[in-house]
């Protein structure tokens, strides 16, 4: 019987009782060939059956295609699990490539959407002339709509005095 090789790695498997003089040299290429695969100097390419290997004590029940999206993404196995039941593009996944700190720190540093306080100068589009609702209001709407009203104003002739005011919630208006 000759010497025969293991189906994964081809690793010599040399035959019991024969080439005696040779059996050195094999074990020593096949110590080799198996440091060179732990060291990755010769890549591996495990069989990816889900639930057959573990990280940490954990199965991995991910198929290649899935693990494959995280290709080139270094990380710890405790990073990795707060994406489990995610499923993310490439894509996806690549917005937040870069990332440097806890993603929930720098969301938390923005302002909140109810009743923000806003530093800088925030900016916002000037409304049409005119424009009677509940959106916001820029200084360039306020400064025509005053300017507009102070033209309509000054060319009104006004005859007489307007006292206007309010008692138990009347509204009273008394000219002279």
């Amino acid at each position: 019987m000759a010497d025969t090789t293991t189906t994964t790695f081809t690793l010599v498997k040399p035959e019991v009782g024969a080439s005696e003089s040779s059996w050195g040299a094999k074990i020593n290429t096949n110590l080799d060939s198996i440091d060179n695969l732990l060291d990755g100097t010769t890549a591996v390419k495990p069989n990816l059956t889900a639930s057959q290997w573990k990280i940490s004590g954990t199965a991995v029940t991910s198929t290649a295609a899935e693990l494959n999206v995280l290709d080139g993404i270094t990380s710890t196995v405790a990073e990795l699990n707060i994406l489990d039941g995610v499923t993310a593009t490439a894509a996806e996944i690549n917005y937040v490539d870069g990332v440097t700190s806890n993603v929930q720190t720098q969301l938390n540093t923005k302002a909140p959407s109810a009743s923000p306080t806003f530093t800088g100068t925030p900016a916002a589009p000037t409304a049409s002339a005119g424009t009677n609702t509940t959106q916001v209001a820029t200084t360039a709407f306020v400064e025509a709509d005053v300017t507009a009203h102070a033209a309509f104003r000054s060319s009104q002739t006004v005859y007489g005095h307007a006292k206007i005011y309010t008692s138990g919630g009347d509204l009273y208006i008394v000219t002279t």
